[in-house]
């Protein structure tokens, strides 16, 4: 470890600090439908669409008919991106001449990217062509990643409404969100990365001459396009296999930097509209300080456990101040490494700048506990919020219990009904997890895949259905999907989506139907360090009653075996 590190992850938490209001001013703005300077330019695009689909924004939509609309646009999705992979090599802008996607793997990738997960059993530049980048994986990008937002305005207006039967308008929260948040951020953010190297080209690919004489084929295409919104929406999906660890998506020290702000930085904005929308903005500031201070846990252990190298290595006499540096890309070093891998793996992103495989058993676990959690620590865009508020109705609704109080959260009773639908939001995580996990270490076709045995090779199957079931996409790159992992990682992915959504949504439409209590001295207040307390606490008690039986088997006992001199 050194100074320079953790300066590093200490200017990047003042950057969030510093964009997280100005960013939830502006989403407050835009999705209450507020007069905005984007409003004047992209005003009459956006009403013209309206007339178009015969959408009417401020017809508001009760939580059934909001869900409802959901689930229609996202079959629609996954049709068109399957149809699209299974028809690939008859399309257009297929310079590298790639052919038809097969069942299974259309079947898992559209399920991917339609859940915001952008899981990639398949190496992009040499699977898929242009036309299948562009209008499959970056259009699901924005549409994904708009419709987690509209998903988390949505259930706050559940919160900040009084008496209401209705939570808003689907369709108007997905055009706004796309219009004026994530299409001219991503205009910009395509510019700045071309500047910095990255390709933007329909061209197939540019043949060098190697230092040895052979020549080499190197892939290109519409890169920086897809790398904008694959970091801003926390898509995670890359144009090349490597992912962002390959220097064509992330050249530099600069762009490594940009590309992780990214990821938080819409997460960081909605915790700030939170507080905006139901009228106390300290209330949206505890919910950040719950997520800093449990991101600040994770990157600490993550940089710590790098920065020591593995036993065996210093056996051999290598000096072990390097730390572990497998797996990593000299440009960024350890600690960018281990920044980038918490903050990915906090948010529902899945890019990665190393190979998460490679880290030590210890290091290794903390992505894979971030993803444990439900990644309620920022999150993916949208899901990240209303995935840490249903910790904080555990939260008043135990400390309810403490004191022989009917719980509140806001001003809003917490009754049964909420409950119900919050620990089966909850409980469906953990059921994906471990029970695909547990199916797969037993039979053929799971152990099949696998490239490790032991303790390591336990953790892969971990890794693998804990990222489905949260959404996030990342893996722990020893694993090599076949029919049966796409099948069932794709039931994951979309149980890890919409068995949390549609519950979340319920929760929802109860709550606007409710009146505001007015605040006694009895009130448990939400928005004081004694809340933030308790909801971490609840977070990670939930996680480690859940989860440490399956951590001990994975990256805690093969810690252990390393210190005794075992490998796997």
């Amino acid at each position: 470890m050194s100074i320079t590190g953790w300066a590093t992850i200490a200017f990047f938490l003042l950057c969030v600090v510093a964009i997280t209001r100005p960013i939830g001013g502006f989403l407050k703005r835009v999705l209450e439908g507020e007069t905005h300077f984007l409003g004047r330019i992209f005003g009459p695009l956006e009403r013209s669409f309206y007339r178009l689909a015969g959408i009417r924004p401020d017809e508001g939509q009760s939580w059934t008919q909001y869900a409802f609309s959901v689930l229609v646009f996202k079959i629609a999705c996954f049709l068109a991106v399957y149809g699209i992979l299974r028809l690939q090599t008859h399309l257009p802008l297929n310079p590298m001449g790639q052919g038809a996607v097969a069942p299974d793997l259309a079947y898992n990738t559209a399920i991917s990217f339609l859940t915001n997960t952008n899981w990639q059993s398949y190496s992009g530049e040499t699977t898929m062509r242009h036309l299948s980048q562009m209008l499959a994986f970056t259009a699901q990008n924005f549409v994904s990643a708009a419709a987690g937002i509209a998903i988390a305005a949505a259930v706050i207006r559940g919160f900040a409404r009084r008496s209401a039967g209705t939570i808003g308008n689907f369709w108007a929260d997905l055009v706004r969100t796309t219009l004026y948040i994530l299409l001219p951020a991503c205009v910009l953010l395509t510019l700045f990365f071309v500047f910095e190297g990255v390709p933007q080209t329909l061209s197939g690919s540019a043949t060098a001459l190697t230092i040895e004489g052979a020549h080499q084929s190197i892939a290109l295409g519409p890169v920086a396009s897809q790398e904008a919104i694959k970091m801003l929406g926390t898509n995670g999906g890359g144009f090349f296999n490597t992912n962002s660890a390959h220097p064509f998506e992330n050249p530099s020290a600069l762009t490594n930097f940009v590309q992780m702000l990214c990821i938080f930085a819409l997460g960081a904005g909605l915790t700030n509209m939170f507080g905006r929308m139901v009228g106390k903005e300290r209330q949206g500031w505890a919910i950040f300080s719950a997520m800093v201070a449990l991101f600040l846990v994770g990157v600490s252990v993550l940089y710590w456990s790098e920065a020591h190298s593995n036993p065996a290595l210093a056996a051999l006499g290598i000096d072990p101040s390097f730390g572990n540096m497998e797996g990593k890309e000299t440009r960024f070093g350890i600690a960018a490494s281990a920044l980038f891998a918490t903050v990915t793996t906090d948010a529902s992103c899945g890019a990665v700048n190393a190979m998460h495989e490679s880290f030590l058993a210890l290091g290794g676990m903390v992505p894979l506990v971030n993803m444990m959690l439900g990644e309620v620590i920022f999150g993916g865009v949208g899901s990240g919020l209303y995935g840490f508020l249903l910790f904080a109705i555990i939260a008043v609704f135990m400390a309810g219990l403490m004191v022989g109080r009917t719980p509140e959260y806001l001003g809003k009773k917490i009754e049964s009904r909420e409950i119900k639908m919050t620990m089966l939001a909850v409980l469906c995580l953990p059921l994906v997890m471990l029970g695909f996990t547990a199916l797969a270490i037993v039979i053929k076709p799971g152990l099949a895949a696998l490239s490790a045995t032991g303790p390591h090779g336990f953790t892969e199957a971990l890794y693998a259905y804990t990222s489905a079931a949260a959404n996030n996409g990342s893996a722990f790159a020893g694993l090599t999907a076949n029919p049966f992992w796409n099948i069932t990682l794709g039931v994951g992915m979309m149980i890890g989506r919409f068995f949390v959504i549609i519950p979340v949504l319920a929760i929802a439409g109860s709550m606007a139907a409710k009146k505001i209590s007015v605040p006694t001295p009895g009130t448990f207040p939400t928005d004081t360090g004694l809340f933030i307390g308790l909801v971490m606490g609840v977070i990670l008690i939930v996680g480690g009653l859940t989860f440490l039986p399956a951590l001990a088997l994975g990256p805690i006992v093969e810690h252990l075996a390393m210190l005794r001199g075992s490998l796997f």
